[in-house]
C-alpha cells in the first residue's frame, strides 16, 4: 500500500537551502528520492519515533521531521536539514 508524501512548503525551502549549499548536489538529490520512496512505503517504520506522530528519518546527508496521519494514509514532511550522522 502506498502513502501521500506532501513535503510542506518549509520542508521544500529546507531541501533547497541544503542542496544550493551542498558539497555534493547529487548526493541531496538522490537521498531526497530515496526519503520520498521509503515514506510512500512504510512511514511507520522509517526512522525514530517522536512526540505523538510525529518522526525523525535520516537519509544521508539529510534529516526529515515529519507526521503521519494514518487515517487518510498521507505523510507530511515538515522540515528537513543536512545531517550530522555518519
Amino acid at each position: 500500500m502506498n502513502w501521500n508524501v506532501l513535503w510542506l512548503p518549509t520542508a521544500e525551502q529546507d531541501l533547497a537551502s541544503v542542496w544550493l549549499n551542498a558539497p555534493d548536489q547529487d548526493a541531496v538529490a538522490a537521498a531526497a528520492d530515496a526519503l520520498d520512496r521509503l515514506l510512500q512505503r512504510d512511514p511507520l517504520s522509517a526512522g525514530e519515533s517522536r512526540s505523538g506522530t510525529v518522526r525523525l528519518a535520516f537519509m544521508q546527508p539529510l534529516a526529515a521531521l515529519f507526521r503521519v496521519d494514518s487515517a487518510t494514509q498521507t505523510v507530511f514532511v515538515m522540515r528537513l536539514s543536512r545531517s550530522g550522522r555518519n
